[in-house]
């Protein structure tokens, strides 16, 4: 999988897959305010960190999250050890598509299954596990590689970034290793600028070889107002700029603009029926609620999927 092919943009267009708007001029003067040494918001390069969420902000999350249809696929191939796992919940849920059963056990509940069903499993092989799965699995609506499914705008928007001194970070709810596996291909995000969900892991030396191994227990949902704390934690630095699609990534919008200096935060609306999916309150895996009603009162930049961009994938 290579990172997405973009067209040569010139200084006068950077984002040429961004509609002219609110959302795609704000960006464009934030970040030349940002890099202006001579202007009183100059921030210097090392201070430049910007964060964006995975699901639903860099690419498609619906009717579920990439990872959940992975988790799908896993369980299958257990059923194949183990038959009688088809007719235990929430496996047999998993199994049968059984929406209702998936969205009651929430998403850390699903990142848990996730943990559990790959107990035993070292970092290495987990690694070559969704980078096969990733290179052939594909999307029960759109009919193309889930992986393929990246939001052409956004990719334009890291390197754009990238190429103004910020550094890009992804702070995802999905599992860390699994993000780690397609970012740096599709997002040109490198792994170790990746935060995420983690599952509990160990150290061992076999026959001589060290690894370390999956535990099958979760360690941290990187969701809600856990993402600030991991994002003080891994990163060291508040963001200046941060986009996110959802109320789990509320909380590091705030963060955000809560800092001193030029602050940017943005909220991406899956409002595109044709071209993507239109949802939002609804989606109960990943709701947007809050975040859409109050984010002019929090002084966040709501990007219309439909308004905002000429393309999307």
């Amino acid at each position: 999988m290579g990172e997405m092919t973009l067209p040569d943009s010139s200084a006068a267009d950077p984002l040429p897959s961004w509609n002219g708007g609110r959302a795609k001029a704000t960006l464009l003067d934030f970040v030349a305010r940002v890099t202006d040494q001579s202007g009183a918001d100059f921030v210097p390069p090392a201070d430049r960190v910007a964060t964006f969420d995975n699901d639903g902000t860099l690419w498609c999350e619906y009717p579920m999250q990439v990872q959940v249809f992975f988790l799908v696929d896993r369980v299958k191939a257990l059923r194949e050890a183990d038959p009688s796992i088809a007719e235990r919940q929430p496996f047999k849920a998993l199994l049968e598509h059984d929406a209702a059963t998936l969205h009651s056990l929430g998403k850390q509940g699903l990142l848990e299954l996730f943990a559990a069903t790959h107990a035993g499993v070292t970092e290495d092989e987990f690694g070559e596990i969704a980078h096969d799965w990733l290179a052939t699995a594909k999307h029960p609506k759109l009919g193309t590689l889930l992986s393929e499914n990246v939001f052409r705008p956004q990719v334009e928007l890291l390197k754009f970034l990238r190429s103004n001194g910020f550094r890009t970070f992804i702070v995802t709810g999905g599992g860390l290793e699994f993000v780690r596996a397609v970012s740096e291909q599709r997002y040109g995000v490198m792994r170790e600028q990746v935060v995420g969900s983690n599952d509990k892991l160990a150290f061992e030396i076999v026959d001589g070889k060290t690894q370390v191994k999956k535990l099958g227990e979760l360690n941290s949902f990187d969701d809600r107002e856990a993402k600030p704390a991991n994002i003080a934690l891994h990163i060291g630095r508040r963001p200046i700029l941060a986009f996110g699609n959802s109320d789990g990534d509320l909380a590091m919008l705030r963060y955000a603009l809560g800092g001193e200096g030029p602050r940017l935060a943005l909220l991406l609306h899956h409002d595109d029926a044709e071209r993507e999916f239109a949802y939002d309150r609804e989606f109960h895996l990943s709701p947007l609620a809050e975040a859409l009603d109050k984010a002019d009162e929090y002084g966040i930049v709501l990007t219309s999927m439909k308004r905002d961009w000429a393309e999307v994938f």
